[in-house]
């Protein structure tokens, strides 16, 4: 039986544990000249949530592609648990081949109800004329973390306005 598209994803994205925070990803068999940048992001934080609890999803996470990868390369992610707090944890991920890093990911996870939830009409927007475009962003926001939202409301260049949705 033919492999599906979701099965050969989630083969990719299951990681091989070589010590505590040490994983190795592959790259597919296919005719490419470098690794697909989003398969190192995915197994990047892939390598970082297995160093995280499940109660702690990820909520925010930058990164950096130093050089291009190497697909008949296997790929090392050395995770640093960079702190582990009792809301937040922080996880940098750098992905080698061989010496070289390829990829830097700085992650971190939240607990819930360490973020403020910004599902409700209500939101904390600037004094400024918005344009549609951001108000459409505006709206999309569903959570921002607490200390974000307790810093707007405290601010004299900001006002709570009520939006319609």
């Amino acid at each position: 039986m033919p492999e599906t598209a979701l099965a050969r994803l989630l083969a990719l994205l299951d990681l091989e544990k070589i010590e505590e925070n040490l994983f190795v990803g592959l790259s597919p068999d296919e005719p490419v000249q470098r690794v697909f940048g989003g398969q190192v992001l995915a197994q990047a934080l892939v390598a970082a949530m297995r160093t995280v609890g499940p109660q702690r999803p990820c909520h925010s996470f930058h990164a950096y592609f130093l050089r291009p990868g190497d697909p008949r390369i296997p790929i090392q992610y050395q995770v640093d648990r960079s702190r582990d707090g009792g809301s937040f944890t922080a996880r940098r991920v750098v992905a080698l081949q061989g010496t070289a890093q390829i990829f830097i990911l700085a992650a971190s996870f939240a607990s819930e109800g360490s973020v403020f939830d910004m599902s409700i009409p209500q939101l904390v927007v600037a004094r400024i004329a918005l344009r549609p475009v951001t108000l459409r962003l505006i709206r999309s926001i569903k959570w921002i973390p607490y200390w974000t939202a307790s810093s707007w409301k405290r601010s004299s260049r900001v006002r709570t306005m009520r939006l319609r949705t």
